[in-house]
């Protein structure tokens, strides 16, 4: 039988548009041709795309013009970075071009405001919501003022918080008590960094725990939910550092992770659906279409907490999941726009995501002038004797007119490991990292069983 063609649109930046790439691109029952608005020329984008385009700025009005030359040939369209969503690439692309698109609209791009999140949890489930107090920018004259109020609310809830600005940050924005300030003036020095950089603050309750990332793909109707992952926010080994994009990722070879059970997994899920209930009305809001929900959780003492939600697929989390999904992604994305989608399946593999970055990021090192190629034909190499369970995603790298490929300044490639447990998963991603040939540096304890033991003991579950 002959496969049908589908032109697909993909707004790229980072390793998290190659995997999506990767999985449409694997489909037995669509020939896909790709329409791919970059960030810059990623050599596996590159390599991939019927038409290439290079927007640096990733800015909407530019994505739309892409979209409108070759709407003729273009089915639907994903959306991998937050920014255009939260700027309304789909409500513009679908009104100027009628060209469907696979992401949240403007309005329910949840992540553009920590303070509207924290205000729609206290609405629909507040037992899952950290206390907190927003302090707007508009509602003191005076710095002394504003200390005073943070002072006061440092009085009711103690000392240990977190202080994060309202916009996004990439996760770079916070800080945390006990990790980048230890008494008020270091806090309020953090405070005020992100209140001089024009954004409102919130404070919340620091909630002590072990995380995880929660993923569903939504066609307005329903959910269908994706394993658990694990992240890894600080920049080096054993959790120390400054807060990056995420320097790596572990899945477990079932739907939740070896520190939580299926009670925990089924209380994510709650949560989430009240989310949902809460916001897609009576019956259905194909305004929710895609990844509305990628919740980061606290598991507690005292149950889940949410410290995030975001509204597009998790980097590097949604690396895990695309290449064990069994479904036919491109039909998964089909299912979304026709509102029948189903529940979604997964090979019964564990998954480890390890990202190599450039010499001076997360303060590695202050300065690195050295040379900034990157090859990456040691570690494809591997990928045969792998038998395809080593995935390598060029992220911040770009292909230049010498025919080689350079490091940019953010998270340059991940390479993606597939084994029958974490621990098999996990020396299979750090050889394909072991074998990229440039000046980048990892994490080497991703998934490292050390690790999850020490989160098994804190969390006192285990696996079952």
């Amino acid at each position: 039988m002959r496969a049908e063609k589908v032109g697909i649109l993909v707004i790229s930046y980072g390793s998290r548009a190659a995997a999506i790439i990767d999985a449409l691109s694997r489909s037995e029952d669509y020939k896909v041709r790709f329409y791919i608005a970059d960030k810059q020329k990623n050599p596996f984008n590159a390599k991939h795309a019927a038409k290439h385009v290079v927007i640096p700025d990733l800015d909407v009005v530019k994505i739309c013009e892409f979209v409108e030359a070759n709407k003729d040939e273009i089915d639907f369209g994903l959306c991998g970075p937050e920014q255009p969503i939260i700027e309304g690439v789909r409500d513009v692309i679908e009104s100027k071009t009628g060209v469907t698109m696979i992401c949240p609209t403007k309005r329910y791009a949840i992540e553009g405001s920590k303070v509207a999140q924290r205000i729609l949890l206290d609405e629909c489930c507040a037992d899952a919501n950290p206390r907190f107090n927003v302090f707007p920018r508009a509602d003191y004259g005076s710095v002394r003022a504003v200390k005073t109020a943070v002072w006061q609310f440092l009085d009711e809830i103690g000392d240990k918080v977190a202080v994060k600005p309202d916009t996004p940050a990439a996760g770079k924005g916070v800080g945390v008590w006990g990790d980048h300030f230890t008494n008020r003036e270091q806090l309020f020095a953090h405070f005020m960094s992100i209140f001089d950089g024009g954004s409102d603050v919130i404070i919340e309750e620091k909630v002590e725990g072990e995380e995880s990332s929660f993923q569903a793909f939504c066609d307005g109707k329903r959910l269908a939910v994706l394993p658990e992952t694990r992240d890894y926010k600080r920049a080096f080994d054993a959790d120390i550092g400054p807060n990056t994009g995420g320097m790596g990722s572990y899945m477990d070879n079932k739907d939740w992770l070896p520190f939580m059970d299926k009670r925990d997994r089924e209380e994510v899920e709650r949560l989430v659906q009240k989310i949902f209930n809460k916001l897609r009305g009576n019956g259905s809001n194909e305004e929710l279409r895609g990844i509305p929900f990628y919740v980061g959780f606290m598991h507690t003492a005292n149950g889940a907490k949410i410290l995030e939600i975001n509204s597009r697929p998790g980097d590097p989390e949604i690396q895990n999941v695309l290449p064990v999904l069994k479904n036919d992604f491109v039909d998964v994305c089909f299912r979304m726009i026709e509102g029948n989608l189903s529940k979604i399946e997964c090979d019964a593999k564990a998954t480890v995501v390890t990202y190599a970055v450039p010499m001076d990021y997360g303060g590695y090192r202050v300065k690195f002038s050295g040379d900034k190629r990157v090859d990456l034909s040691g570690a494809y190499a591997l990928q045969e004797q792998y038998d395809d369970n080593l995935r390598i995603y060029p992220g911040s790298m770009e292909l230049r007119e010498d025919g080689h490929t350079y490091a940019l300044g953010s998270r340059t490639v991940c390479t993606v490991g597939v084994g029958e447990n974490i621990e098999e998963a996990r020396e299979i991603s750090l050889d394909g990292i072991r074998n990229i040939d440039g000046a980048l540096w990892n994490r080497g304890d991703i998934g490292a069983k050390y690790h999850i033991q020490k989160s098994v003991s804190r969390g006192g579950k285990g696996s079952s």
